[in-house]
């Protein structure tokens, strides 16, 4: 699935159990967990039923611990794993993620590599979840990227404005000024 398609769906409150964002462009997996962190559940559902784990701090029993547990005066859970490529033992999510809770929806961020989806693990995930992969856009794609942008936050550019402004930002989406 594409960045703009897992926003659609997430609009539209179409939830996944698993979504494992991955790879070298930091800014589209943060823009995805924001969202859902955000949108997902209301606020007042958010304190009983929201949860944000560090990759560096837990193992995979904290992350297991967390989304099997059931939410309270809710439909959903919501479990984001910021730094997950900071944990030793990720793979060990093996046994979760081939039966994941469907009322709950566990967030993997993996960032600045991207994760081997040939194995084993990386298989499963695809099965049973949205697996993402952030890449860094090329030089000629962060004129239409700029524009897009734009576009969804109201404001208007010219082609050329987008080409001079994507001259001037290069390629990183996080080091961006519109951020």
């Amino acid at each position: 699935m594409t960045y703009q398609q897992i926003l659609g769906d997430l609009k539209k409150k179409k939830f996944q159990p698993i979504y494992f964002l991955h790879g070298s462009e930091p800014y589209f997996i943060d823009a995805i967990s924001d969202f859902i962190e955000k949108n997902a559940l209301t606020e007042s559902e958010r304190s009983f039923n929201q949860v944000v784990l560090y990759g560096r701090d837990i193992d995979h029993l904290a992350v297991i611990d967390n989304a099997r547990r059931y939410p309270m005066m809710s439909q959903h859970s919501v479990v984001i794993v910021k730094e997950a490529q900071e944990m030793k033992d990720l793979k060990d999510l093996e046994k979760y993620v081939a039966n994941p809770l469907n009322s709950t929806i566990l967030v993997l961020c993996h960032k600045h590599k991207a994760f081997n989806t040939t194995t084993k693990f990386g298989k499963l995930l695809q099965e049973k979840g949205i697996v993402f992969d952030s890449k860094k856009l090329y030089d000629n794609q962060v004129p239409d990227w700029i524009h897009d942008y734009l576009t969804h936050t109201g404001l208007k550019i010219t082609p050329g404005a987008a080409d001079l402004l994507a001259e001037y930002l290069g390629t990183d989406c996080r080091s961006s000024p519109m951020n």
